[in-house]
């Protein structure tokens, strides 16, 4: 039987599950395909996608910037977690935020809107600010408005834990001023969210599986397929099982809990875990091509997680302005935080689609609040471009472009993923010059 069946690329498997309807979305299968795997068989390409995946409180520039340049680089030490998804690795050093000089808000609202903080007033010895414009994963949304079942997903990894200075320090996403699109924190709404069934998840993972729900669709829809589809399929179902099972044995310790007031014991976070589980997630959702637009928040706005797991007893914004040079907490927590950051980019190349992966198809802006903690400083920007964009990115290399404006890389990455919008930001934050070198 040909595998060329014509599936349009929009099958959804549908069922009811807990009194509510399910709608499941499928990976891109090579019945959906051209004979070359390269586009669908309708004629469009395959999907373009544009993420954010932000980390408070910056880097250690001594130990994160690259000592070469080109495709040749060696990863430095805090980069060097990366090593697996170097090819899809674009790394640019020596930009800076131009939009302001406040400690953590400039930088915040600078590198995801290109433009100065919006001020709701005075707060003990700092500010309280929100975003005076879109932020930047709102703008692709809006120009691909329509194209897939949710505008945007905003998933958060490690708790938020309580700050009185503004939407800036809680939010990545934001559609103006104090309106911001807030993080999920639990794996089990967000499953709950994309897959359909009632809002009693407790109720319904009890009950059964979701894949019980569209038990019939999966028989008509296998009956159809070649055998590589079917394997494609079966090999989806199992990953869709897998995570249903692991939802079902112990998701209460990922959940967000309360802000760290109400907490007994805050300091043994399972981020490794929570930040597995939302990467798979993820990646379901944008291999069945649920959205083509998300953030991933891993910490907020001057990361006040406690990074245990590297030996740390207090928030990592504490221990950056305590620990005595060279600080060598504030650097284990950073190589910890890229090495999240692969775990998210690896589950993306790992992740087929057509003559690729998933992370071929990605554009995603890796970024934070500020440079170094410390410091608070904008300058030495840390910036990420992770992905091939469809073809439109040339990754794995080091450019590094001393005193230019960090907006410069962000326009990249949104013009590498195919997102229509030419200009980025206003007054001193404005870009109308991507990085060329990174530009296929």
């Amino acid at each position: 039987m040909s595998t060329r069946t014509g599936l349009d690329r929009r099958t959804l498997l549908r069922g009811m599950l807990g009194g509510a309807g399910v709608a499941m979305g499928l990976p891109v299968l090579e019945a959906m395909l051209n004979d070359h795997g390269t586009a669908l068989a309708s004629g469009p390409a395959l999907p373009d996608r544009f993420g954010v995946w932000f980390w408070g409180n910056g880097v250690k520039p001594d130990r994160w910037i690259p000592e070469t340049t080109g495709f040749d680089y060696t990863l430095s030490e805090e980069l060097a977690p990366l090593a697996p998804v170097k090819p899809w690795l674009s790394v640019i050093t020596g930009t800076q935020v131009r939009t302001a000089t406040h400690p953590h808000h400039s930088g915040m609202t600078g590198i995801l809107t290109g433009h100065q903080y919006h001020q709701l007033g005075v707060v003990r010895d700092t500010i309280a600010t929100t975003f005076a414009r879109q932020s930047i994963d709102q703008l692709v949304a809006d120009m691909w408005q329509g194209q897939a079942p949710f505008r945007s997903i905003e998933v958060g990894i490690t708790r938020w834990r309580g700050s009185d200075e503004g939407s800036t320090f809680q939010h990545v996403s934001h559609n103006g001023p104090n309106d911001p699109n807030p993080s999920e924190y639990s794996a089990r709404t967000l499953w709950t969210r994309l897959f359909g069934g009632s809002e009693n998840a407790e109720v319904d993972f009890a009950r059964r599986s979701v894949l019980d729900a569209v038990r019939g669709d999966i028989g008509d829809l296998s009956r159809r397929l070649g055998a590589k589809d079917r394997q494609r399929l079966d090999r989806h179902l199992t990953s869709v099982r897998e995570l249903e099972v692991r939802l079902e044995g112990g998701l209460g310790q990922c959940e967000a809990g309360k802000p760290a007031e109400d907490v007994v014991d805050d300091t043994q976070e399972p981020i490794e875990e929570k930040n597995q589980l939302m990467s798979e997630l993820l990646a379901l959702a944008l291999a069945c091509d649920l959205t083509r637009v998300f953030t991933v928040q891993f910490s907020a706005a001057g990361a006040q997680l406690v990074v245990w797991q590297v030996g740390a007893t207090d928030s990592l914004h504490y221990t950056s302005h305590t620990e005595s040079s060279p600080q060598p907490l504030v650097h284990a927590a950073t190589v910890f935080t890229m090495a999240q950051l692969n775990t998210f980019l690896t589950q993306l190349r790992d992740t087929p689609e057509g003559d690729g992966n998933l992370l071929d198809r990605c554009s995603i802006l890796c970024t934070s609040d500020l440079c170094d903690g410390l410091l608070h400083s904008n300058t030495e920007y840390p910036v990420l471009i992770a992905g091939g964009g469809n073809g439109r990115l040339r990754p794995g290399q080091h450019v590094r472009l001393p005193g230019a404006n960090a907006s410069d890389a962000v326009l990249t990455a949104v013009e590498g993923a195919g997102s229509g919008l030419t200009t980025f930001g206003e007054g001193a934050g404005y870009a109308d010059t991507p990085i060329s070198d990174l530009l296929a």
